[in-house]
């Protein structure tokens, strides 16, 4: 479930997993899969001299309309947009039990990627990090965060977002991001402390 998250650029957005098959994210109007965020992540930070940008393979959804209505996809009363179409594919579980993040939603990719493409455009994402008048700042496209924000959504990511990991079972592409972030003396990417 995407939780509200801060931005110096665009104040609260949306962040998460929005279906717990999938292991697609939403960064507001941005789509991604999370195995690409992460290795991004990685990668940014072992290359944070270069100072060039790593690129996220992406999607994004101009219309609010396009997107869907997450909400009522979850109750099955209004399966509008891209999200509708991927609950009518993948629905809510009926189990509140059964509602945890999959390890394994990399298995559903090219059905959700089929689905995305009737609604969205591609793009590449650009992720890069830098001092903006001595402020530690995180771009990823248009949205801008500071360390402190961007932390909070790696610490969403490495907890499997809300309602977190089935089985408290982390995809390697998490837990390879969390260790190559902690063996990293970059304090822009050292997360203290990842809940």
């Amino acid at each position: 479930m995407p939780l509200a998250f801060e931005s110096i650029s665009h104040g609260t957005i949306a962040f998460g997993f929005f279906n717990i098959d999938s292991d697609m994210l939403l960064l507001d109007r941005y789509f991604f899969f999370a195995p690409e965020f992460c290795r991004s992540v990685s990668a940014l930070n072992r290359n944070k001299e270069a100072g060039s940008p790593v690129l996220i393979k992406g999607f994004f959804i101009e219309k609010a309309a396009d997107i869907g209505d997450l909400m009522g996809a979850i109750h099955g009363v209004r399966f509008a947009g891209f999200i509708g179409e991927a609950y009518k594919r993948f629905p809510f579980p009926e189990r509140p039990e059964d509602f945890k993040q999959k390890p394994e939603g990399a298995r559903n990719r090219q059905v959700m990627e089929e689905i995305i493409k009737r609604y969205s455009d591609q793009l590449d994402i650009p992720l890069s990090a830098g001092d903006e008048e001595t402020a530690r700042i995180i771009s990823a496209g248009i949205y801008r965060f500071t360390k402190q924000q961007f932390q909070e959504l790696l610490r969403y990511v490495w907890r499997g977002g809300y309602p977190r990991w089935k089985g408290g079972v982390r995809p390697d592409y998490v837990t390879g991001m969390k260790k190559d972030l902690d063996s990293s003396d970059a304090g822009l990417f050292t997360v203290t402390d990842w809940g």
